[in-house]
């Protein structure tokens, strides 16, 4: 699309599609492929705004690397302009329009393919609701295969394990998604002996992936396959890449707002007595202990076992020390703490040890959430999590937001955060 909107651009000012725009085509294809769908469940504004996120990176490494290869003069300004405008319009038509006119083409194509799914459990279940789900797959689940009788089952059975084999022969089933408990291994491995004369794909879904898992993936040691069960996403050139934009991103700031720095350290003594920072014990990447900068914004300098967050009218709050609340700028010295590599520009926000001690005990995986870099903001701070946490639901749904953030980490679902942390902070939510 991207491609196309270029080729538009060019001609609409008279210009050809030459060497140079093809060039540019191409680095637009290999920063953006494969490219994905949507997200479930996200509104208009949220696909607009992770579009333009997106994109926003995209245009900003070509004028980058124009700028540096002195390559920009081969464009038309005018054209570079409109395409750089006119792309995430078009892409969202076609984020909107292709979920809806894909299934039907590929229905129209006889493109769609048979699947079926051994077991029809809670596994199985989910498997088929995400297949549903994403029509674009073009995966059809005509029944389950299970052993149990089938008045004890609400999903369609087609009949038991063993048949599975005979039925994918005369029905010509394309894919067969195993997804049996890993106990059944003497009935799986019968099953897929069944299976060796088929054409059929086989795919199994291991039922460890029902627990909420993080970057899960296959890997080998040696000759020996093994699965990451729970790893770190920043892992090889991704770490390197997270740390390089976390470096450039936390330089960049400061340089910016070093004045803005100097003023509120002045303010902070002139208002209240005490120490200008606040340095607070966190956990950091794999529960290490580090500590945390803030200016100072209370009466107070809590860290011990037992820290109560702040609430709305907290009689610890200063005066000026609300205004830094309320704006976030108390937060500004922690991209110190990124430079010095216990933090990162984006990440799951750092939480008080004894709050930490307290939640890991109530919330199933909470502690997942340090296998990266406390961040200055996060998908929670963004997504109505910021402030109090005076539940627990609220706590959990914040945990929810950080684990998400990790499962789907990329170079633009950060830019996409940080502009959306600019938004909540101008409009003040949840912040006291």
């Amino acid at each position: 699309m991207a491609t196309l909107t270029l080729a538009a651009a060019v001609a609409a000012f008279g210009g050809s599609f030459d060497g140079a725009c093809l060039i540019a085509a191409l680095l637009v294809f290999a920063m953006t492929f494969p490219g994905t769908m949507a997200r479930d469940g996200s509104s208009a504004g949220e696909l607009a705004l992770d579009i333009v996120a997106a994109w926003a990176m995209v245009v900003a490494l070509l004028v980058l690397l124009g700028w540096a290869t002195q390559t920009l003069q081969f464009f038309d300004a005018r054209a570079l302009l409109a395409w750089s405008l006119a792309t995430p319009a078009a892409l969202f038509a076609v984020h909107r329009l292709l979920p809806l006119a894909l299934p039907r083409l590929l229905a129209a194509e006889g493109m769609h393919k048979v699947a079926v799914i051994a077991g029809a459990n809670d596994l199985g279940c989910k498997l088929a609701a995400r297949l549903k789900e994403n029509p674009w797959l073009g995966v059809q689940v005509a029944g389950y295969f299970d052993d149990r009788a089938p008045d004890r089952i609400q999903e369609k059975i087609l009949g038991p394990i063993a048949a599975l084999g005979d039925y994918a022969r005369a029905k010509s089933v394309d894919v067969i998604y195993i997804a049996l408990p890993m106990a059944s291994q003497p009935r799986i491995l019968s099953l897929l002996e069944s299976l060796r004369d088929t054409t059929a794909s086989i795919y199994f879904v291991p039922d460890i992936f029902v627990s909420d898992l993080i970057q899960a993936r296959v890997d080998s040691v040696g000759n020996l396959p093994v699965v990451a069960v729970c790893e770190t996403p920043f892992y090889g050139l991704n770490g390197i890449l997270k740390r390089a934009s976390d470096i450039v991103f936390s330089l960049v700031i400061l340089a910016l707002i070093s004045p803005l720095l100097l003023a509120i350290a002045v303010g902070i003594k002139w208002s209240s007595p005490g120490p200008i920072l606040f340095k607070q014990r966190r956990y950091g990447v794999d529960g290490r202990k580090i500590l945390v900068y803030k200016f100072r914004s209370m009466t107070v300098a809590e860290d011990g076992d037992v820290v109560r967050q702040a609430t709305r009218n907290d009689s610890r709050v200063t005066p000026f020390g609300a205004f830094l609340r309320r704006s976030s700028l108390d937060e500004l010295p922690q991209f110190i703490n990124v430079l010095q590599g216990r933090m990162s520009v984006v990440g799951p926000r750092p939480h008080a040890i004894a709050h930490n001690e307290l939640y890991r005990k109530l919330i199933r995986g909470y502690m997942i959430r340090h296998k990266v870099r406390p961040g200055i903001t996060g998908l929670a701070q963004v997504s109505g999590f910021r402030g109090e946490t005076d539940t627990v639901e609220k706590m959990r749904g914040r945990i929810e937001c950080d684990l998400s953030y990790l499962r789907n980490w990329s170079l633009a679902l950060d830019l996409q955060i940080i502009l959306k942390t600019v938004a909540v902070v101008l409009g003040k939510q949840n912040a006291y």
